[in-house]
């Protein structure tokens, strides 16, 4: 296995990912929206690249069942029903429901990356449930970072080095790439604290100022679920392992 981590999804044609294993990480917030959202109940999410789309793809929705949630600039987009905290996303507001998602990064970093043949969404929150899913599937990875702005930044690098170290634990022979080195050395310098990371990160200061500061605790939790939110068709829903057909097979499914 070899890890790739790319810190921001905009020098790449859509095509680059094709066949691929891929992870999208927007930790602030659009990844852990996501696995929280799934994670109480909800039916699917549908990451869109533009609001435009967003609500074109709302507009055909029916019977009560489709939910617009995102955001522009950290605060939610106007027409929407919820914003993109996780926060928002609870039990009796989301289950059962269609989410339509519109991020000013993670989403649009999720829609670069629809023709990987494996896609997961991973956080802090669900880590390392996607690091034994990826050690199970056993191929090449290429883990993408929603970045800011098509710009580095910290908090998604340094929970890619973290995914990196959790892969490394179990199997020392995985390759990583210079990209990949890098991420691990900012997760072992500034992953002891999560919270603390986040709250000194330049997006975490903005959240701070908008008012979104408990938003940081939720997205600092490590390992608090097993949700795997994975990409198929359009939508991202949670993906279970079936029972074994034999000693030697899983085979995922989709619910």
């Amino acid at each position: 296995m070899k890890i790739n981590i790319h810190y921001t999804h905009q020098q790449f044609d859509e095509l680059y990912f094709t066949g691929k294993t891929s992870v999208v990480i927007d930790v602030l917030r659009a990844s852990t929206v996501i696995v929280t959202a799934l994670k109480n109940g909800a039916r699917e999410v549908i990451p869109v690249g533009t609001v435009d789309f967003a609500m074109k793809v709302s507009g055909n929705a029916f019977g009560g069942q489709t939910i617009l949630g995102g955001e522009r600039n950290t605060k939610k987009v106007e027409g929407f029903n919820l914003g993109n905290s996780p926060l928002e996303y609870k039990p009796e507001i989301v289950s059962g429901k269609s989410i339509i998602l519109y991020t000013t990064n993670g989403t649009k970093a999720i829609v670069k990356a629809k023709f990987s043949e494996n896609l997961y969404i991973c956080c802090f929150n669900n880590l390392p449930a996607i690091a034994d899913q990826l050690l199970k599937v056993n191929k090449d990875v290429e883990i993408v970072c929603g970045g800011s702005n098509g710009n580095f930044n910290m908090e998604d690098a340094v929970c890619a080095g973290n995914l990196v170290n959790e892969l490394q634990k179990v199997d020392k022979t995985i390759e990583i790439t210079d990209s990949g080195r890098a991420s691990s050395v900012l997760y072992k310098s500034f992953g002891k604290s999560i919270a603390k990371m986040l709250k000194q990160t330049e997006h975490g200061k903005l959240l701070v100022e908008n008012g979104f500061t408990a938003d940081i605790k939720e997205c600092a939790q490590f390992g608090t679920t097993d949700m795997i939110p994975y990409y198929l068709s359009g939508a991202i829903k949670k993906l279970e392992i079936a029972a074994p057909l034999n000693d030697n097979v899983n085979e995922p499914k989709i619910i």
